[in-house]
């Protein structure tokens, strides 16, 4: 075995230890269930752990992540991770949380083909279509690429709120906001986009589903 492997084996021991050590029924509280107040929509990006940025235990967070923190509608996984986080789990907050220097945003504003990921970048694509005259506007490519992150992010909060899940709880009265953030890989910080949902009165009446 790699010294990696074998390191990481043995990361994990110690955590084990470290946890007993401040409290003996840690993982025994863990088995019996979960109550996370939190759906986490994030980046696979290896530099963005959901919980260590929150500083949140274990069983504080429902995590699903993705290239680039999509919401697809065909997407079964997130729907199937959203559906249990909001009407098994009844969580409270949904988070859709971008981060500056996404791969797979920068990848969408260019045009080399990287493999099977190309299709999933098309969505990205999409995103930058809707808001091209305004990106377009902006000279500085750093600064366009940080906003089309930003932007991007408005995007899948705007489709969470569209899904037939997240509508029915609204329609049913259950407490249930979302929000849109874009983390700093160069800070640590997040930064709340000032995209809250907690009804779809902001919603096109289009989108606005009867139950």
């Amino acid at each position: 075995m790699s010294d990696f492997y074998k390191k990481i084996i043995e990361n994990n021991k110690q955590w084990v230890e470290n946890k007993l050590k401040l409290d003996p029924s840690f993982f025994e509280g863990l088995s019996k269930g979960q109550n996370p107040p939190l759906l986490w929509i994030g980046c696979s990006d290896s530099r963005v752990p959901a919980n260590e940025i929150i500083g949140a235990a274990p069983g504080e967070v429902f995590v699903h992540r993705n290239i680039a923190n999509m919401v697809i509608h065909s997407d079964m996984n997130m729907l199937s991770v959203l559906d249990y986080a909001v009407n098994a789990l009844k969580v409270k907050h949904v988070i859709v949380c971008g981060h500056y220097g996404c791969g797979g945003v920068k990848a969408a504003m260019g045009n080399s083909s990287i493999g099977v990921i190309d299709n999933w970048i098309r969505h990205i694509k999409d995103v930058y279509r809707f808001y091209q005259s305004e990106l377009d506007a902006i000279e500085n490519e750093d600064d366009r690429f940080n906003k089309f992150v930003e932007l991007n992010v408005k995007e899948q909060v705007y489709d969470l709120a569209k899904t037939s899940i997240v509508q029915s709880a609204w329609k049913s009265g259950q407490e249930l906001t979302i929000h849109g953030w874009v983390y700093g890989l160069n800070s640590g910080y997040v930064t709340d986009l000032g995209v809250n949902f907690k009804n779809n009165d902001e919603l096109d009446e289009v989108y606005q589903l009867k139950f």
